[in-house]
């Protein structure tokens, strides 16, 4: 049986704490993302593939099918 993969994730900005429900591309890693709240433009921790992994509620589809920074490398 094939995984479904979850394309909404809810971001929250580290620097102001701004949330907000995004859907993520499933052909791409988002490395940039600009908070709508406080206009910070924020990164991947380090480690992470994309602004999603870090700091969204769901990881990005290349993760949730169970590759490793498959999308990034």
């Amino acid at each position: 049986m094939e995984k479904e993969i979850v394309l909404q994730s809810t971001i929250t900005c580290p620097n102001c704490g701004h949330q907000k429900e995004e859907t993520m591309p499933t052909d791409a890693c988002q490395y940039f993302y600009e908070c709508e709240n406080c206009k910070e433009v924020i990164k991947p921790k380090d480690g992470d593939c994309c602004v999603y992994c870090s700091y969204g509620t769901v990881a990005c589809p290349p993760i949730q099918e169970g590759g490793k920074n498959s999308c990034c490398s």
